[in-house]
């Protein structure tokens, strides 16, 4: 086994301003925001903050962009509070730190972001440096959220494609995580990064997106067989270990050697839930951590959904995660959905 241990955690850092309403609004009227709650965010910030959340113990890097003002020290130092190596998260003078406006549906669950790049925009490919990096795998992330980063850099396709390649030169290994936008977009994206990544771990839509599938119903329902087909192509297009897809009711994961498991998600009551704003964040580290220690897929499965559904508990992204064996607990207090068919 490799002697490098731990995550680094790259990307997207932003603040979040979560605010809950109690449904969707018609354009051109009012509806009250009942509450407003200020957290970090970005996939950065969460899969940092997750892993430390699920093992203080566990040795996690960051690095990326925020901008030289009080939004930008209150991400180092929510980071630093918790144990995350913040040399490589460096600030830049002259904007702003990106920001998220996160709104979340309290009678749908649903929720809708409002972005603003601020020096996120910036990000490019000179501000990734593994030199000094210990960690054993790089948590990427997100194309379509960082214009420099998204167009063709130099040889490669995009700045994605050349962090990716520099940090498995360095020695990591790697996983790239999305933003849902659209189809057309996330395929012109992230297509071209599959082969120099090592993991992919996506929810159902963007699967489809990547193999060319519909994977997601007229109704909105998850087709769990078209998630099957995608999660294949993908495969074939890259050079991913494992691909994961996740929906609301469970996952589907497959490996480059044929292995093929799924799990249904935790049965959490709806009057648990304060929002799933992260669940898709919480459920990666879930994933990427029991990866890194060798865990079988299962009972890698079973810790992402457990973190997804912790997450679920809080309105921000990542106060809901707590220590793997408390998230555990959950699964066995809620128990598991019927497997995915």
């Amino acid at each position: 086994m490799s002697a490098r241990r731990g995550v680094l955690s790259a990307g997207s850092f932003c603040v979040d301003f979560n605010k809950s309403i109690v449904r969707w609004p018609e354009q051109d009227t009012v509806t009250e925001v009942v509450r407003i709650d200020r957290q970090g965010g970005g996939s950065g910030y969460n899969m940092a903050n997750d892993l430390k959340r699920l093992d203080p113990a566990f040795p996690v890097e960051a690095m990326g962009v925020v901008g030289d003002d009080d939004l930008g020290r209150f991400l180092i130092g929510e980071c630093e509070a918790r144990g995350v190596a913040c040399a490589g998260l460096k600030a830049l003078p002259g904007g702003a730190t990106m920001s998220v406006d996160a709104i979340n549906v309290l009678d749908t669950g649903r929720r809708t972001h409002f972005f603003h790049a601020g020096v996120a925009a910036a990000l490019s490919p000179d501000h990734f440096d593994f030199s000094s990096s210990k960690a054993r795998i790089l948590h990427l992330g997100l194309p379509g959220a960082h214009a420099a980063m998204d167009v063709p850099w130099r040889a490669h396709a995009n700045g994605w494609v050349a962090v990716l390649q520099a940090a498995r030169r360095a020695g990591l290994t790697t996983n790239l995580e999305l933003m849902t936008t659209s189809a057309e977009r996330l395929a012109e994206l992230a297509c071209p990064c599959l082969p120099h990544l090592d993991f992919l771990i996506v929810n159902d839509f963007e699967i489809g997106a990547l193999a060319g599938v519909a994977t997601r119903r007229a109704d909105g329902t998850t087709d769990v067989v078209a998630v099957g087909r995608a999660i294949a192509v993908a495969l074939e297009r890259g050079a991913m270990r494992w691909v994961v897809a996740h929906f609301p009711e469970g996952a589907v994961a497959r490996g480059r050697d044929g292995t093929f498991a799924t799990l249904g998600s935790v049965a959490m009551p709806a009057s648990a839930v304060a929002g799933v704003n992260g669940a898709g964040d919480a459920f990666a580290a879930g994933m990427i951590y029991g990866l890194h220690e060798g865990w079988a897929i299962a009972d890698c499965l079973r810790l992402a959904h457990s973190s997804a559904a912790a997450s679920m508990r809080a309105v921000s992204t990542t106060e809901g995660v707590s220590a793997v064996a408390e998230c555990l607990a959950l699964a066995d207090k809620w128990g598991l959905r019927p497997p995915p068919a």
